[in-house]
């Protein structure tokens, strides 16, 4: 099996070359603002019918080398099935094909195609990149500038990945926002450090803000991306070890499909500050680093629904008999039929676990109730 990632690379781009580049992202935002015009116009998504539309007239407009024009085409057509409605291209990225671009392994240097002609730059790259590149033959990448005007290339790269066999083992992770992930093994991340965090770049963003002047324009462009990377490198440690705990046991991770779960809390009438600390949940990006590090490990990642995860008990499998109520209380699940007291979020994720165990294996016995003698209240498959 092999998996696609992306490596990110810094340029090292020597002044005189920095308008070039810009030329070159300009004449790329305006082809694809071009074709997505006539696409709207003429109503074609296809992209061979579009290319015979637009081609010549894009090249004769924007000065584009002709695989440029090919690739914003595609851009286009892609970015329209991605997303519902497309407003406008902006001069941040172009898209590089094997004919535009090319990395040489030896000297870490990568030949871009501009607007005029093939320009080698170096790469500012670590050892992780250079292990993940080592061997590649690179056929695509993306060529980006970041708000502080420095230049990135992604190059797509295929890793061979281990096969995901089926596991009677199965850890279950239950996400929130106290504890950002709690799994059923017993181990749990404390979110108060990053939920600390976000408030204090909120009650600053909201007194620089106030001020409108340059010296506060300032600051907000220094604090800018602080508070995401920070939440990337939290997310990016959480699943580094759910993975490594996986991968070490032998083990299945499962967690819960929260899929459109915002829309679902934000309709509950609540305060300011709750609704800015849901929104601001990242738990699909600790999601997404927990899936495409266990491709690459060979865990199987499965996904289960929400529903009563938190309100069963994990040793009798009971959930209150009154709708709307819960034995869970904060921290604390006491189970009012038989007695079972412990952790909520453990509680949850051994439901979780359990699920998940049903869902990678769909031959086992479901899930049963754990006390002697009696029967299991449902079966989850």
């Amino acid at each position: 099996m092999t998996q696609c990632l992306s490596v990110k690379c810094k340029l090292i781009v020597p002044v005189e070359y920095r308008p070039k580049i810009d030329e070159t992202l300009r004449g790329f935002a305006d082809a694809c603002n071009q074709i997505l015009a006539v696409a709207k116009r003429d109503n074609c998504w296809n992209t061979t019918k579009l290319h015979h539309k637009v081609y010549k007239q894009v090249r004769e407009a924007t000065g584009l080398k002709a695989n440029h024009v090919c690739q914003a085409i595609r851009r286009v057509i892609g970015n329209a099935k991605a997303v519902k409605q497309i407003h406008k291209f902006r001069a941040t990225s172009i898209s590089l094909d094997i004919r535009t671009f090319k990395y040489i392994e030896s000297d870490q240097t990568v030949g871009v195609t501009l607007k005029c002609g093939r320009v080698n730059f170096s790469l500012s790259i670590g050892g992780y990149q250079i292990a993940l590149l080592r061997g590649q033959s690179l056929t695509s990448a993306t060529l980006n500038k970041s708000k502080k005007g420095d230049y990135y290339i992604n190059f797509v790269v295929e890793i061979d990945t281990p096969p995901t066999g089926k596991t009677p083992k199965v850890i279950g992770v239950d996400l929130g926002r106290r504890d950002i992930a709690t799994t059923s093994t017993g181990k749990s991340w404390s979110g108060e450090q990053i939920q600390s965090v976000r408030d204090r770049f909120s009650r600053t963003r909201a007194n620089v803000q106030r001020k409108r002047t340059r010296n506060s324009r300032r600051l907000l462009r220094r604090l800018s991306g602080r508070e995401r990377r920070f939440q990337e490198w939290l997310n990016h440690n959480i699943s580094k070890q759910l993975v490594t705990e996986a991968n070490e046991s032998g083990s299945a991770l499962a967690f819960e499909d929260l899929t459109n779960i915002r829309e679902s809390l934000n309709q509950k009438p609540r305060s300011k500050t709750e609704r800015r600390r849901t929104n601001n949940w990242a738990f699909y990006q600790l999601r997404f680093f927990v899936t495409y590090k266990a491709v690459i490990a060979g865990v199987l990642v499965v996904f289960v629904p929400p529903a009563y995860t938190s309100q069963t008990c994990s040793r009798c499998r009971h959930i209150h008999p009154e709708k709307g109520k819960s034995y869970r209380n904060g921290k604390r699940f006491k189970c009012g039929h038989c007695g079972w007291e412990h952790d909520a979020d453990i509680n949850a994720a051994c439901n979780i676990a359990d699920f998940g165990k049903s869902v990678s294996l769909p031959e086992s016995p479901g899930i049963a109730c754990r006390l002697e003698g009696q029967l299991p209240l449902f079966r989850f498959a």
